[in-house]
C-alpha cells in the first residue's frame, strides 16, 4: 500500500511538474499560438504595416485552414500604434501582459523596437522579423531577436558605393527624422564618406508631419550636395524629390533605404520619381511576375484585398510570414521559447517572393544578407546593383 501510495504521489509530483512548465510558455496552448505585431497602420510607414499584416494574415489562413502547425491555429494579433512611441508602449504592453503574446512578429519602426528590447527580453519572447532595418536589433544580447534583412546601415553604404562609382558622386549629405531610424541612414552616410574620402556636406532634420522642403533643399543646394540620403516618410520622400526638381535642382542623386522603397513610389503620375534610388533589402516584385510562385501569390494577395498592387509592404509580410511557420515547424510539438530559437537557427531556404537567399544560424540571426540597389525608370524599379 505504501508503495502505490508513493507512486502515485510521484505521478501526481511529475504531472503538476509538467504542467508547470508548459504554464510557463505563454501564448501556447495545444490548439493556439498566439503571435503579436505592434504596427502601423495610419501613420507615416502605413503603407508598410498595413498591406504586411495584411498579407501575413492571409498566409496564416492557409495555414489554418490546413489544420495550423503541429495542430495549432495560429492567432494573430494587431495593434495599430501609427508610429507613434506612446501609442507602440500601450500596444506593446498590452500584446505582452493581456494578450499573452508567444512571438511579437512584424514590429514596425526602429524607435519601437528599441524601446520594447527589455521587456520581450526578459520575458524571453522572440521578436521575429521587425518592420526596420536597426543594427540595434542585432546588438546583444540577441538570443530571442531575429532580424529578417539586411541593415539601414549596410544598404546606405552599399547604394552610396554604388552611386559614387557610377555616377561620380562626391558630397554626401543627409535628410532624416530625428530618431533611432533617422539617425542610423545619417550615420551610414556620414561613415560611408569618411571611409571613402568623400565631403559629407550637410543635414536636415524633419518632423513626420513636414511637407514643405524647399528650405531644406535650397540649404543643401548651398552645401553643393550631390547625393543625398533620406531617412523620412514615404509621402515626404516623394514630396521632397519632387520638389528638387520643381526648384530646378537636378544634378543630385537622392537615395533610400528599404523604408523608402515601396512599389507605388514608382507609380507617382507625371513620372514625378524618375531617377530616384534606394538600396533595399529586396527587389520590386513587377519585374519578377515572370515567376510562376511570384505571379501566383501576386495574384491570390491582389483578389483577396481588391489592391491593384500589393507593394513591398505585403512583400515583406508574406515572406516574414513563411519565415515564421517555417520556425514554428522546425520547433516541433514542444513549443517554448528555446525549441523556437532552435528552429529559428536551423533555417536555411530560398524566399522566392522576397527574391533573398533566408539563411539563419546560432551565430548569425539575421536571414537575409542581401542588399539590392534600384533606380524608377519608366515607371517601374529597376535593379541596377545586387
Amino acid at each position: 500500500m505504501k508503495t502505490f501510495t508513493r507512486l502515485t504521489l510521484a505521478l501526481a509530483a511529475s504531472v503538476s511538474f509538467v504542467a508547470g512548465a508548459y504554464a510557463q510558455t505563454q501564448g501556447v496552448t495545444d490548439t493556439e499560438v498566439v503571435v503579436g505585431s505592434s504596427n502601423d497602420l495610419s501613420g507615416v510607414f502605413a503603407a508598410f504595416g498595413a498591406p504586411a499584416t495584411k498579407a501575413a494574415q492571409l498566409y496564416f489562413d492557409d495555414i489554418n485552414a490546413k489544420g495550423g502547425v503541429h495542430g495549432r491555429k495560429i492567432k494573430f494579433v494587431v495593434e495599430d500604434h501609427a508610429y507613434s512611441l506612446p501609442k507602440a508602449t500601450q500596444a506593446l504592453n498590452k500584446l505582452v501582459n493581456r494578450d499573452k503574446i508567444f512571438v511579437m512578429f512584424l514590429q514596425l519602426g526602429t524607435p519601437m523596437n528599441i524601446a520594447s528590447f527589455k521587456l520581450l527580453d526578459k520575458k524571453k519572447i522572440p521578436n521575429v522579423s521587425p518592420l526596420t532595418g536597426a543594427r540595434q536589433v542585432l546588438q546583444e544580447p540577441i538570443d530571442y531577436r531575429f532580424a529578417g534583412t539586411s541593415s539601414y546601415y549596410d544598404q546606405m553604404k552599399v547604394g552610396l558605393k554604388y552611386l559614387a562609382d557610377t555616377n561620380g558622386r562626391k558630397v554626401v549629405c543627409s535628410m532624416y527624422l530625428p530618431n533611432d531610424f533617422g539617425k542610423e541612414i545619417q550615420a551610414g552616410a556620414k561613415d560611408f564618406a569618411a571611409s571613402a574620402g568623400l565631403t559629407y556636406g550637410g543635414e536636415t532634420t524633419h518632423k513626420g508631419d513636414d511637407a514643405d522642403f524647399v528650405g531644406s533643399l535650397t540649404k543643401l543646394k548651398d552645401a553643393k550636395c550631390d547625393v543625398i540620403a533620406m531617412a523620412l516618410g514615404v509621402r515626404q520622400v516623394i514630396t521632397a524629390y519632387a520638389t528638387a526638381r520643381k526648384i530646378g535642382w537636378k544634378d543630385v542623386d537622392f537615395i533610400g533605404s528599404s523604408a523608402g522603397f515601396h512599389t507605388v513610389m514608382a507609380k507617382v503620375p507625371g513620372g514625378i520619381t524618375e531617377g530616384l534610388y534606394a538600396a533595399a533589402s529586396t527587389s520590386d516584385i513587377l519585374p519578377r511576375l515572370g515567376n510562376p510562385v511570384v505571379a501566383a501569390w501576386f495574384k491570390k494577395y491582389t483578389e483577396a484585398t481588391g489592391e491593384k498592387l500589393p507593394g513591398t509592404g505585403a512583400v515583406l509580410g508574406r515572406s516574414a510570414a513563411e519565415n515564421l511557420v517555417r520556425a514554428l515547424e522546425a520547433a516541433g510539438k514542444d513549443l517554448t521559447p528555446e525549441t523556437f530559437k532552435a528552429g529559428m537557427e536551423s533555417l536555411n531556404y530560398r524566399d522566392e517572393i522576397s527574391d533573398n537567399q533566408v539563411d539563419y544560424s546560432p551565430e548569425d540571426h539575421q536571414g537575409a544578407d542581401e542588399v539590392f540597389v534600384s533606380v524608377i525608370e519608366n515607371g517601374n524599379w529597376k535593379v541596377v546593383k545586387r
